[in-house]
């Protein structure tokens, strides 16, 4: 298995942050954005790399700009 990347690691963690304070589930949330279950999990564990898209649709379903996701330094805040 290949090196987690910071960003994806930082990345990952904002949008669980986010997703847990609106209140959705990760299935309830993936289904909401089209992405399947599982994926999703990797995204917010920084196991995978977001295309820009998918990034955007994140999101817009939470209802938050790219910028906010991309606030590393309050990522770790829980």
């Amino acid at each position: 298995m290949s090196e987690k990347i910071p960003d994806c690691i930082n990345f990952g963690l904002a949008v669980r942050r986010e997703r847990s304070k609106q209140g959705y589930s990760q299935e309830s949330f993936a289904r909401k954005v089209g992405i399947h279950r599982t994926y999703l999990g990797g995204l917010e564990r920084g196991e995978r790399n977001p295309t820009l898209v998918t990034m955007v649709k994140i999101a817009r379903e939470l209802g938050v700009s790219l910028e906010d996701l991309f606030r590393f330094e309050n990522a770790n805040d829980e």
